[in-house]
């Protein structure tokens, strides 16, 4: 299976940023050092504020076309892991 990261680190002003990755847990990874560094330019007054959004898609090879990823049970990859660390 196909899966990228998307990331806009200022939602309405620029366009994604995608990062291709080999697993979940690799995204997951990711995911946090984006919004790590997104609060860093925050707290430090790189940027006044900022919007972001991110998650983990999939390739829909029936489709053609990229589709928000869910695990299992239906949890996007931030609730996968909240729910991992709950365990």
């Amino acid at each position: 299976m196909k899966l990228r990261v998307w990331h806009n680190c200022q939602v309405g002003a620029v366009k994604n940023f995608y990062i291709d990755v080999d697993n979940v847990e690799q995204a997951w990874k990711i995911l946090n050092t984006l919004w790590d560094y997104d609060l860093f330019q925050y707290e430090n007054n790189v940027k006044p504020d900022y919007c972001n959004m991110s998650g983990l898609e999939y390739f829909d090879e029936e489709e053609k076309d990229w589709c928000e990823w869910y695990d299992d049970d239906g949890y996007d990859i931030k609730e996968h892991f909240e729910n991992l660390e709950d365990d």
